[in-house]
């Protein structure tokens, strides 16, 4: 398995419909959230990415809805890199609430390009061996 991180989050009154319950708009913020803590928690900060003239554009997002989440919910999102980046990379969410309970499951496929050409560029040297340095094998 590759690096898995978990972000906490709280869902604020504005997320939420008049139901209570987390318009849909918003559990892509929620998974670019959960992206930049991972990217954190590997020692890459996406700034600097960005003012080093690499941008990470999403290319594809897939949601899929089990339960709700409500107003003041206390949110994980589990983000795992599928595999080694190449000139894309592929991220796999789950969504929990505080009762252990799976809301949502979706996946984003981002892609590296250069800031001032705007073509796709392979993954930075940088993040590949941070990558490399703290995964392991599947068994």
């Amino acid at each position: 398995m590759l690096i898995t991180s978990e972000t906490g989050l709280r869902v604020r009154y504005s997320e939420t419909d008049q139901m209570g319950i987390v318009h849909h708009g918003n559990y892509a913020q929620y998974l670019e959230l959960a992206r930049i803590d991972w990217l954190s928690r590997l020692g890459i900060s996406y700034k600097s990415m960005e003012e080093n003239g690499i941008m990470l554009p999403v290319f594809t997002l897939d949601f899929k809805f089990k339960k709700s989440a409500f107003f003041d919910d206390e949110l994980i999102v589990k983000t795992h890199l599928r595999k080694i980046p190449t000139v894309k990379i592929i991220f796999d969410y789950e969504i929990y609430n505080q009762h252990q309970e799976l809301l949502t499951t979706a996946s984003s496929i981002l892609v590296f390009v250069d800031a001032a050409t705007r073509k796709p560029i392979p993954c930075p040297s940088f993040l590949l061996e941070k990558i490399k340095a703290v995964s392991y094998p599947a068994s």
